[in-house]
């Protein structure tokens, strides 16, 4: 599966990015929400969208509502990835679109736990 890393911060890309990779997803970069809308419009295969929030010329918010208005793009799972985590802008990302809300800092494992609570990872158990 295809997955779009939305941060302005590089560094940030580069993180959320190698844990998909090594989760098995390919991986496309963006780093505000309208380079994210275009990354769509040529990818039509993403099914998972990682966003930030505080980006400049759109923020993430505002990328889960304009992707939500696209009937082509309503099956791709939106995943927030910010510092973020005043109650009420988490339910604003859920209430908008998000599927899921994580906040930063977070470990490679709580990535990867959400994805699997999504349905897109399957974590193998170690013994």
């Amino acid at each position: 599966m295809k997955a779009l890393v939305i941060d302005d911060s590089r560094v940030m890309r580069k993180i959320v990015g190698g844990i998909l990779v090594d989760a098995g997803f390919e991986v496309v970069e963006a780093e505000n929400g309208q380079d994210a809308l275009d990354r769509m419009a040529e990818h039509d295969d993403i099914g998972l969208c990682c966003i930030d929030w505080n980006m400049p010329i759109m923020t993430g918010f505002e990328f889960v509502v304009e992707v939500r208005k696209h009937a082509e793009w309503r099956d791709v799972t939106l995943m927030m990835v910010t510092t973020e985590g005043e109650q009420d802008q988490i339910v604003r990302a859920l209430a908008a679109g998000a599927h899921e809300y994580v906040i930063k800092p977070f470990t490679p494992e709580v990535i990867l736990d959400k994805l699997q609570f999504l349905g897109l990872v399957e974590i193998e158990e170690t013994v």
